[in-house]
């Protein structure tokens, strides 16, 4: 049996193999902490602006953060943004 990941547990699993904290993250975003534990446990779905600044931040791909994609590895960017 395969075990698949929730989309909202590879933001926690990629913030904790950074050694960060979810207030970190939070002021990242510009969140408030209780929020973003929120997403990372799924209470609540992160917007779309949350999710791109995720992906740049972790410099992954919005696929993988959503569960569409396996690998980590991010896209090849427009670096005009």
């Amino acid at each position: 049996m395969k075990y698949e990941i929730l989309p909202y547990e590879r933001i926690r699993n990629l913030r904790i193999d950074r050694d960060l904290t979810q207030s970190t993250v939070a002021q990242m975003l510009g969140i408030k902490q209780n929020t973003y534990s929120q997403y990372e446990t799924g209470v609540l779905r992160y917007p779309i602006d949350v999710l791109i600044k995720l992906a740049l931040f972790y410099d992954t791909s919005i696929d993988y953060l959503v569960g569409i994609a396996d690998s980590p590895d991010a896209y090849n960017r427009n670096h005009s943004q």
